[in-house]
């Protein structure tokens, strides 16, 4: 009888010590994604006995990324995998990795320079209350449309989305005079369907993975800038970890985020080749427009730095670029 009450009260200490973290991602069931993460949130609690759990929100269950990020900062969600706009919300230096026109065709370069840059700005969103486990590579951005656009002077008066309160997305439609539609992502598929926009961007995995490939004609085969994410965790959260734990929980989703970016990058190549497959025209912009398109970086920079970025943040990476 002894062992029997002296079982149960070890049980009932286990569950009472065990945390589960609940996370939001837009990431559909079924991606390579979404498969990593969960093989992650799967040896992280074995790896701490149970401890620690991971229960994952795929596919936008728990709403566009500012939604999650809200439900993170009044306790409804305990962390987020968290892209472009919602990472400047809490991190305003992050956005000068998704300056445009940067990096080019050179992903390498860039991933190379976001781990360089990680221990600045992880410090950053350490002073915003959030933990960061990890950068993940989304990739090179390309801009597809419904209408046909061999220039920049045919951009002018096409209905472009705009994530809904992206500074960065919103200076450089101002630079270049173009028309915005300001949208949560859930909505640009409906949106390019009915006519509301006629033209978005996105790596080509997230062209794919969102359906828009159904919905565009065109792409312009000339990287705008470089997407990442990063998968943060809430402080107030984080400190819940024991801190004996908190070792394993990082090493873990390294190794997983690591895993992520290596078939990401892979995805991402695939995708184009097969965008093209479908019948979606690849577009390309004569040199006096490419010229125009490069120009336009250190009038974006003029807007934000001091706004969006900070001064530091873009000495820093003007630094890691040339190493």
């Amino acid at each position: 009888m002894k062992f029997c009450f002296f079982a149960i009260a070890m049980l009932i200490s286990f569950q009472l010590n065990a945390q589960t973290f609940k996370i939001g991602v837009l990431a559909p069931e079924g991606t390579g994604w979404a498969k990593n993460l969960k093989n992650m949130a799967s040896e992280i609690e074995k790896s701490t006995d149970g401890k620690v759990k991971f229960k994952i929100y795929f596919g936008g269950a728990q709403g566009d990324e500012p939604d999650v990020l809200r439900k993170v900062r009044i306790g409804q969600l305990h962390g987020g995998i968290f892209t472009g706009k919602t990472l400047g919300d809490i991190n305003g230096d992050v956005r000068v990795m998704e300056l445009p026109f940067t990096f080019y065709e050179n992903r390498e370069l860039a991933l190379a320079t976001l781990k360089r840059m990680a221990p600045f700005l992880n410090t950053g969103f350490s002073k915003n209350k959030f933990e960061n486990l990890g950068f993940f590579e989304l990739g090179l951005i390309y801009f597809v449309s419904k209408q046909k656009t061999e220039s920049i002077d045919a951009l002018k008066g096409l209905k472009i989305w705009t994530w809904e309160g992206d500074p960065l997305v919103m200076a450089m439609i101002q630079e270049m005079n173009l028309v915005s539609v300001p949208l949560s992502l859930p909505d640009v598929l409906s949106s390019l369907s009915t006519g509301i926009i006629e033209a978005a961007y996105a790596p080509p995995l997230a062209v794919i993975a969102l359906q828009w490939n159904t919905k565009i004609k065109y792409l312009v085969d000339f990287p705008l800038a470089y997407s990442t994410g990063a998968f943060l965790i809430g402080k107030d959260a984080w400190a819940k970890i024991p801190a004996d734990l908190q070792g394993k929980v990082r090493e873990t989703a390294a190794k997983f985020i690591d895993l992520v970016n290596e078939q990401n990058a892979k995805d991402n190549v695939e995708a184009l080749s097969a965008i093209k497959s479908m019948g979606v025209e690849f577009l390309k912009f004569s040199d006096k427009d490419v010229k125009t398109a490069k120009g336009l970086r250190a009038k974006i920079i003029e807007r934000l730095k001091g706004k969006l970025f900070s001064a530091e943040a873009l000495k820093k990476l003007d630094t890691e670029m040339k190493l």
